[in-house]
């Protein structure tokens, strides 16, 4: 047995220390907001809440999950954060590959191309009148598109791509398969840790947008869950809630505010587990290189 030195032993407890407060911070505010959105609005009033529901009640639940246009922002969130993830992981895997192998022409030049975008992102401005030009406005195709690849998940999906062995890839060459069907039966297969983590990155990214759907979005009706979110927490717009003489004496301005945050919170929660195992692999495999 290797025995350690003091410094590594301070070291090392410093470390839990340090993790433990930063797990602290990020955990206590989540559990206050839950706490709160299961609270009744007179605990809420009194300040009594901490990191436990006081005169618990599902009330505030019952009154977002019954607000139409909640549902109807959770299902554009839905739709874009499913399409928009497909589309990304697509059109990334599409352009790392070729990047990634020393075959293809001009692949320096299209690398430094988007280099630059990584570095210089163009302004509001001319990306508002690129997506009119292209009459994606107020629609939620102007969610979806403009970031279709991202610059940083391209590098390391790319870097991804050039630790995938060359002989495996010629062999395949070798039995006619085109490039197609290498990236399809070959490539992919072998990247799974890569696209799930690109595609948990590229999730939340869409689930948590809300800028584009201010910026590009006219009509309420294809407005995200985060912009409704922001309506109720920021603008206080409670909008199409049901504010029968029932739920209006139970209703809780704040609790309801905490429910839709919790609501709006939880999907992409739910889904990280799933991705876990692959992720660690995927983005130190992926950035080796980077």
């Amino acid at each position: 047995m290797i025995k350690r030195s003091t410094g590594e032993i301070v070291f090392e407890m410093f470390n839990y220390i340090f993790l433990a407060v930063v797990s602290a911070a990020m955990i206590f505010p989540i559990l206050h907001v839950a706490a709160q959105s299961l609270s009744s609005d007179l605990a809420i009033s009194r300040g009594d809440v901490g990191l436990w529901p006081v005169e618990f009640t599902l009330s505030n639940y019952a009154i977002v999950l019954n607000d139409t246009s909640v549902w109807r922002s959770f299902m554009i969130s839905v739709f874009v954060t499913v399409v928009g993830t497909g589309i990304n992981l697509i059109a990334t895997a599409s352009l790392a590959y070729p990047l990634s192998r020393n075959e293809y022409r001009g692949r320096k030049v299209i690398l430094m191309l988007v280099l630059i975008t990584f570095i210089f992102s163009a302004p509001l401005i001319p990306n508002y009148l690129l997506i009119k030009s292209l009459n994606m406005l107020d629609t939620v195709w102007a969610l979806i598109i403009p970031g279709a690849i991202s610059a940083y998940n391209l590098f390391i999906m790319r870097s991804f791509f050039m630790n995938l062995p060359n002989e495996i890839i010629d062999s395949a060459r070798i039995d006619g398969c085109g490039e197609l069907r290498i990236i399809s039966s070959i490539v992919l297969p072998l990247s799974k840790p890569v696209m799930a983590t690109m595609g948990l990155f590229y999730a939340v990214a869409h689930w948590n947008s809300y800028s584009s759907a201010l910026y590009y979005i006219n009509s309420r009706k294809l407005f995200p869950l985060q912009v409704r979110l922001r309506e109720i927490v920021i603008t206080d717009q409670m909008g199409e809630m049901d504010t029968t003489f029932e739920n209006l004496a139970n209703m809780s301005p704040e609790g309801i505010k905490m429910a839709t945050i919790v609501i709006a919170t939880l999907p992409i929660i739910l889904v990280y587990p799933f991705l876990q195992k692959y992720f660690i692999k995927g983005m130190l495999i992926g950035s080796i290189k980077s």
